[in-house]
């Protein structure tokens, strides 16, 4: 079996084993992400996860019990704007404090559809940026937003957003395989369909006939960051797999970036799947990423 294959295989196995439910509803729909199924999350010894009510939505704050510095990360979940706060997220939480050398993580468990298309999900995440700044009174310059998939538009949706109504932009971005395009113009749909193990060789999945955008159009760069302007923004981490059919939603926007004058790495994973990173210590290219995050913090803000 040629290696490609067998990577195909087992990330499918992969994400499976870290998002499907006992009732066997998928990841590539998004219907495994509705109401999960899941064990009772421990917290790992040497933290604390606070649940907290962001009004309308729910929120998560992890902090190490000792060695706690001055960073805090916005961890804003994927899921396709379907799914809810699940287990998986809640292990790269604990990864991002380890990585930014003993930060805080807030992770909204922001409003989705069906019942709450855009812009919920935005509201909810400035919301939970203002509440880093204003109850916790972070400096902005020490808050890094990440995000995941359509966590990872909605990280570059938040800093438009902040952009342009004068608030404090963060300190940086980390955006895994960032859904930036919902109109689905990127040539990847086309030349990794056959090659994606999670949304390829199938039109039934999360990414075509989204209900987010609902009655909005889906060029709005609140929707689709890839249409913004970037000028401005802090420093940006981008990591995507190149066998992802929304390859290309990283790779034009980390273009459009650094065309911006941003400074931007983009790392491309050749034989990867979408979100690969959540795969943790499985893959070493999921150990690697997590080690170029790790040296992100540092290089960022010094942690």
């Amino acid at each position: 079996m040629k290696r490609a294959s067998l990577r195909g295989q087992m990330a499918v196995q992969c994400i499976r084993g870290l998002t499907a439910t006992p009732r066997g509803r998928s990841y590539a729909t998004g219907m495994g992400h509705q109401n999960p199924d899941e064990y009772q999350w421990r917290c790992p010894r040497g933290y604390t996860n606070e649940k907290l009510s962001g009004g309308e939505f729910r929120m998560e704050f992890l902090s190490p019990k000792q060695d706690r510095n001055d960073t805090a990360v916005l961890q804003l979940h994927g899921g396709g704007y379907i799914g809810t706060l699940r287990n998986a997220y809640r292990r790269a939480a604990v990864q991002y404090s380890v990585c930014s050398g003993g930060g805080s993580v807030l992770s909204p468990d922001y409003r989705v559809v069906p019942e709450h298309p855009f812009p919920a999900a935005l509201e909810d995440a400035v919301s939970a940026y203002r509440w880093l700044l204003g109850q916790q009174g972070y400096d902005p310059k020490k808050i890094v937003v990440a995000g995941d998939s359509a966590g990872g538009g909605l990280a570059l949706a938040l800093g438009l957003y902040l952009k342009d109504h004068g608030l404090p932009m963060p300190g940086g971005f980390i955006l895994m395989s960032p859904w930036t395009d919902l109109t689905l113009s990127g040539e990847s749909l086309k030349y990794n369909y056959g090659r994606d193990p999670l949304f390829g060789r199938s039109k039934a999945t999360m990414i075509y006939n989204s209900l987010y955008p609902g009655d909005h159009d889906v060029r709005n760069p609140y929707i689709s960051p890839l249409f913004g302007d970037f000028h401005g923004f802090p420093p940006m981490l981008f990591q995507a797999g190149g066998r992802e059919v929304l390859l290309d939603d990283t790779l034009r926007a980390a273009r459009k970036a650094k065309e911006s004058g941003v400074s931007v790495r983009n790392s491309i994973y050749p034989d990867m799947f979408h979100v690969f990173q959540l795969a943790m210590g499985l893959f070493p290219e999921s150990k690697a990423a997590w080690r170029e995050i790790r040296a992100y913090f540092k290089k960022t803000l010094g942690k």
